[in-house]
């Protein structure tokens, strides 16, 4: 227990002390925001890669689909490398680098705002983005606090409300730059971790063959699967017992960060086009060690005996890999810990800023930016300027508190597992912003009202199905509003008003000449 807490505390005291060194670069909205747009590629790739995986992935998801699927599961984390972070890499780093800047925005709603030309979508973008970030930052307090009060005994609730408290205080103090530099460290804690924590697990079980051997023997409860088909191996097979609903898993996990405001968002702050193609191996050698790790663990679940049953009947998914890791060596846990520690925080860290920055900027202050060739309209000087960027930092820092307790309020009553919580926010997020932001960095003929269209089914299929008690799993669900978001993008802009096309040209002259 010593150990456990010295190395909690050394872990914690370092990163308040970078936020504390971060501080003088985040007096202005992009030095708090975006680090100065002038964020590395190490950087940026972890700050990708640590906001990806947090306790949601290595607590709620890697336990309920490792149970679900067995050593299938995997495949989500292979998933989640591929799609969620190479493919999001080569198609959307370099574009939204180039488009952002040259359009000066500064988070998704700006995008959408500036983008299409319409200061009631940014605004509508940003209630958005601010209402469904909050169950996904309950799920990760949740996530978090449940490993934590496995390794150190303290009550949940205790565990919830430090997390928040000094999650705050570096975010607070030093904004992005603090949670990029912040994130690196983690990164490496994370990494090391899942490597260790796998070889721990499967040495209980005899080795690697051994208890993939164990996993073929099992036979597969008919309860767990789509069909209901029982299938004995099945939990040891390439597919799993149910492969539809493990590509609806893999879709969601990995399309999703596509068009989370958090994640697009690191893009917005990398420095040049050369850091983006190093940021893009970085990111996806990480993805792969660190979601195929934890996916690839949770696939054992089964070996160490059934997890406990809710009130409800059901099984509680969450405490599957608590399970799994209590037998182990203190020092073992203490590096659990320290690993879920390091995922969690940095992907709170960079929920609360992305949700801060949202509100602030596209809701409080609606700045009406001019793009190239357009005559600026009026004009203030440089004092009142730089006290109104200050005036945002501030306002930014107090919506930080306000973000987290409201996050808080929702973890200390969670009204579904993590892996639900997830799924509400990412369906609703993704299915409302995925389409309209990748079509358009690509494509001029996008039109405002396939926008709303887009909003309106991203967010209605969630909210509704949710409402009528889930007939369509969560997770599931949020895949039909990602998938289907890029069908109602195109059809509605076939037969709706074209943009103005002037100021299309004007947009699209951030694009560069091809390269040789």
């Amino acid at each position: 227990m010593i150990i456990k807490i010295l190395l909690t505390i050394v872990f914690l005291a370092v990163m308040v002390a970078v936020g504390v060194y971060s501080r003088k670069q985040a007096n202005s909205v992009d030095g708090f925001v975006l680090g100065g747009r002038s964020v590395g590629p190490w950087l940026t790739a972890f700050a990708y890669g640590t906001s990806y995986f947090s306790a949601v992935v290595f607590v709620g998801y890697a336990g309920q689909f490792g149970w679900k699927y067995g050593l299938s599961s995997t495949w989500i984390g292979v998933g989640n490398a591929v799609i969620g972070s190479l493919l999001a890499w080569l198609v959307l780093g370099r574009r939204t680098k180039l488009m952002t800047q040259h359009i000066e925005s500064r988070t998704m709603p700006d995008f959408f705002g500036t983008r299409y030309d319409s200061q009631r979508l940014r605004v509508v973008a940003s209630v958005i983005a601010f209402v469904f970030l909050i169950p996904y930052t309950a799920g990760v307090y949740k996530g978090i606090s449940t490993l934590f009060e496995m390794g150190f005994g303290i009550p949940y609730e205790y565990c919830v409300i430090l997390m928040a408290v000094l999650t705050a205080v570096y975010v607070i103090l030093g904004g992005y730059k603090a949670t990029a530099m912040n994130d690196f460290i983690q990164g490496i804690i994370m990494l090391f971790g899942i490597v260790v924590v796998i070889m721990a697990v499967l040495n209980v079980q005899g080795g690697l063959m051994a208890a993939v051997e164990k996993m073929a023997a099992l036979p597969a409860d008919t309860a767990d699967t789509a069909e209901g088909v029982a299938a004995n191996g099945g939990f040891a097979s390439w597919l799993g017992p149910d492969p539809w609903g493990l590509l609806g898993v893999v879709i969601l996990t990995s399309l999703g960060t596509w068009g989370l405001p958090q994640m697009v968002g690191k893009f917005y702050s990398i420095t040049d086009e050369s850091a983006i193609r190093r940021g893009t191996v970085i990111s996806t050698v990480f993805a792969l060690i660190v979601a195929g790790g934890c996916y690839f663990l949770g696939g054992f679940g089964r070996l160490f005996g059934t997890p406990p049953v809710l009130p409800n009947g059901r099984l509680a998914f969450d405490s599957i890999v608590p399970s799994m890791l209590v037998t182990l060596p203190d020092a073992i846990i203490a590096l659990v810990v320290l690993l879920v520690l390091s995922a969690s925080m940095s992907t709170l860290a960079s929920l609360v800023l992305t949700s801060s920055s949202t509100m602030t900027l596209d809701l409080i202050y609606r700045d009406k930016k001019s793009l190239p060739g357009e005559v600026q309209e009026g004009s203030i000087d440089d004092e009142v300027a730089e006290h109104v960027e200050r005036r945002k930092v501030v306002i930014m820092r107090v919506l930080i508190v306000f973000f987290i307790a409201i996050s808080l309020l929702i973890a200390l009553n969670p009204p579904t597992f993590i892996a639900q919580l997830m799924g509400i926010s990412w369906g609703a997020l993704a299915g409302a912003f995925l389409a309209p932001f990748v079509l358009g960095l690509y494509w001029r003929g996008v039109t405002t009202a396939s926008v709303w269209a887009c909003f309106l089914w991203g967010v209605g299929i969630t909210v509704v199905n949710m409402l009528v008690g889930n007939p369509i799993n969560p997770i599931n669900c949020g895949a039909i509003a990602m998938v289907g978001g890029f069908p109602v993008v195109w059809l509605v802009s076939m037969f709706t008003p074209k943009m103005n096309r002037q100021r299309v040209e004007q947009i699209w002259q951030f694009e560069p000449a091809p390269r040789r």
